[in-house]
C-alpha cells in the first residue's frame, strides 16, 4: 500500500502539536513530490530554504526553528538534512512515514485520488545538472525537457537556449557545480520578463546564517523529552517542584530563547529529564 497525502495529513492532525507547527506541517506537506523525479526530488521528499519557509509562516528564523524542533520531536518525526551545499535548499522527510504506511488504519483507501498518483500531465526533472556541462543546451538532454516545461510558463516565449545560459549564470554566481534537475523547472517557473531581463547581472547569494548557539541548546533541550509524553512530563514535574515554579520555569525559557510557550514548555520537560527530575 502507498502512502498517501492523505495518511500523512490525517497523522499531522492527530499530532499533539501546537497551531503554528500544524501549519507549518501541511506548508512541508503540499511541498511533498509524490513520484520520483518531480522536481528533481526523491520520493516522500520536499525541498525549502528556511527563508522562504519563514516568509510563508510570516515569523522569524527562530521561531520557525523551535516548530521545526517540535516537528521533530512529535510522532510526525520530520526530519531534514541538506546535501547540495550550504546554498541549497533543505530537504524535508516525515519520518514516520515508513511506519504509517503498513497501518491500515492511516492508508488512505483505493478510490484516493491524492498526488501519490502517476500523472502524465507533469514534465518530470529528474537526475542531476552539471552546471559546467556543455554550453549549447542542444547537446544535452534538457533542450526537450525545457520545450516541453515552457509552454505553460511565463517563459513560454523565450529561446530555450537563453532560458538555459541564464540558468547557468544563475549558478555559477552562486559557487553551484551540480544542482538537482528540478532547480531548472523552479527556475523557470518564477521566471520575470522585463526589458532588461536579458542583460541584468545575477546577484551574488548572500551566505546563509548558521544555526545560532541559543537555537542550538533550545533543540538539545527539546529533543531530551519526547513531545509525545508531554502531559505525563508536566505532571510529573508539577508534582515535584509545583505549580508556580514550573510556570516560571517555562517564563524564563521564553525569555532566554524568545520562542513559542510550547517549545519552552517542551525545553523545561527535557532540561528535567538531563538533569534527573523527571523519566524521559
Amino acid at each position: 500500500m502507498n502512502l498517501t497525502t492523505g495518511a500523512i495529513l490525517r497523522r499531522i492532525t492527530e499530532a499533539d502539536l501546537s497551531a503554528a507547527s500544524h501549519k507549518l506541517a501541511t506548508i512541508i506537506l503540499d511541498g511533498i513530490a509524490w513520484k520520483d523525479g518531480y522536481n528533481g526530488l526523491a520520493r516522500g521528499t520536499a525541498a525549502f530554504t528556511l527563508a522562504h519557509l519563514a516568509d510563508k509562516m510570516g515569523m522569524s528564523r527562530q521561531h520557525l526553528t523551535a516548530l521545526l524542533a517540535e516537528l521533530a520531536a512529535s510522532t510526525l518525526e520530520l526530519v531534514r538534512w541538506k546535501p547540495n551545499g550550504k546554498f541549497a535548499p533543505w530537504l524535508f522527510r516525515f519520518g514516520a512515514g515508513e511506519e504509517v504506511a503498513v497501518l491500515q488504519d492511516v492508508v488512505s483507501a483505493t478510490g484516493d485520488t491524492s498526488l501519490s498518483r502517476e500523472s502524465k500531465n507533469k514534465t518530470i526533472f529528474a537526475g542531476t545538472i552539471e552546471i559546467d556541462e556543455a554550453s549549447n543546451v542542444y547537446q544535452t538532454p534538457w533542450a526537450e525537457m525545457i520545450k516541453a516545461a515552457k509552454t505553460s510558463l511565463a517563459c513560454w516565449n523565450v529561446d530555450t537556449q537563453a532560458i538555459w545560459d541564464r540558468f547557468l549564470a544563475f549558478n555559477k554566481a552562486r559557487g553551484n557545480s551540480a544542482v538537482p534537475a528540478g532547480f531548472l523547472l523552479g527556475f523557470m517557473r518564477k521566471w520575470r520578463t522585463s526589458a532588461g531581463a536579458a542583460t541584468r547581472p545575477v546577484a551574488v547569494a548572500q551566505p546563509q546564517r548558521g544555526i545560532d548557539p541559543a537555537e542550538q541548546e533550545l533543540h538539545r533541550l527539546i529533543a531530551a523529552a519526547p513531545s509525545r509524553n508531554k502531559e505525563f512530563h508536566a505532571s510529573d514535574l508539577r508534582r515535584l517542584i509545583g505549580q508556580a515554579a514550573y510556570d516560571l520555569r517555562v517564563l524564563d525559557v521564553v525569555r532566554q530563547f524568545g520562542c513559542t510557550k510550547f517549545a519552552a514548555i517542551l525545553a523545561v520537560h527535557g532540561r528535567a529529564v538531563l538533569v534527573g527530575e523527571i523519566a524521559r
